[in-house]
């Protein structure tokens, strides 16, 4: 990618133009991880600030923005697993005597157990994203990590609707599978859908 080379030669200013490029997509991401705008804002400015300390360890196996997704991500898991979080959640109740009472259950949602099951799977759907064609990981990212419609996806590649749905079919198929060879998943039977698809 000229603009890793000509960054890493020296010329600084064109890492701005990355950020000005992948914020918004970054951003966005570590919003759904951390749930806070505020820790949101904070994960993306620690991402690219890895990612520029990091860009001599980009080798371009996967797109620039896949790997700037990984490391975002993973940033974000440590942020949960440092953070101080409850481990436990009120819980408000009506009592026999008809009054409201509140006790706390037990939370383990950032438990470290809990993080590291949810590291290893980013991981490895990230693994299985890197393997795929161009096409099918940039199609993914933009439904499943960026959310878009299949209306936006199209308007955003240049592809018709009906074969954004279709390569879409075949991308989440492709990493299934490769996540499934992988050991990580086991393979679900097909659905009605899938099997007239």
């Amino acid at each position: 990618m000229e603009i890793i080379r000509q960054i890493l030669s020296g010329n600084t200013n064109e890492f701005e133009a990355l950020v000005l490029e992948h914020q918004k997509n970054v951003y966005n991401l570590a919003l759904r991880m951390v749930g806070n705008p505020d820790d949101a804002f904070d994960m993306a400015q620690d991402a690219f600030l890895k990612a520029y300390s990091s860009l001599n360890s980009f080798r371009g196996d996967s797109k620039f923005s896949v790997w700037l997704y990984r490391l975002t991500s993973n940033i974000c898991i440590d942020f949960l697993r440092k953070s101080n979080r409850q481990q436990t959640q009120p819980l408000t109740f009506i009592n026999s005597e008809d009054e409201l009472q509140e006790t706390e259950i037990s939370d383990s949602r950032f438990s470290p157990e809990t993080e590291l099951e949810k590291k290893e799977l980013k991981e490895a759907v990230w693994s299985g994203m890197s393997a795929l064609p161009e096409e099918y990981q940039h199609i993914l990212i933009l439904r499943e990590i960026n959310g878009l419609s299949y209306d936006e996806i199209s308007q955003v590649t240049g592809i018709e609707s009906g074969t954004v749905k279709s390569r879409l079919f075949r991308a989440r198929k492709r990493l299934c599978a490769a996540l499934t060879d992988s050991g990580n998943f086991s393979q679900p039977s097909p659905s009605k859908d899938e099997k007239e698809v």
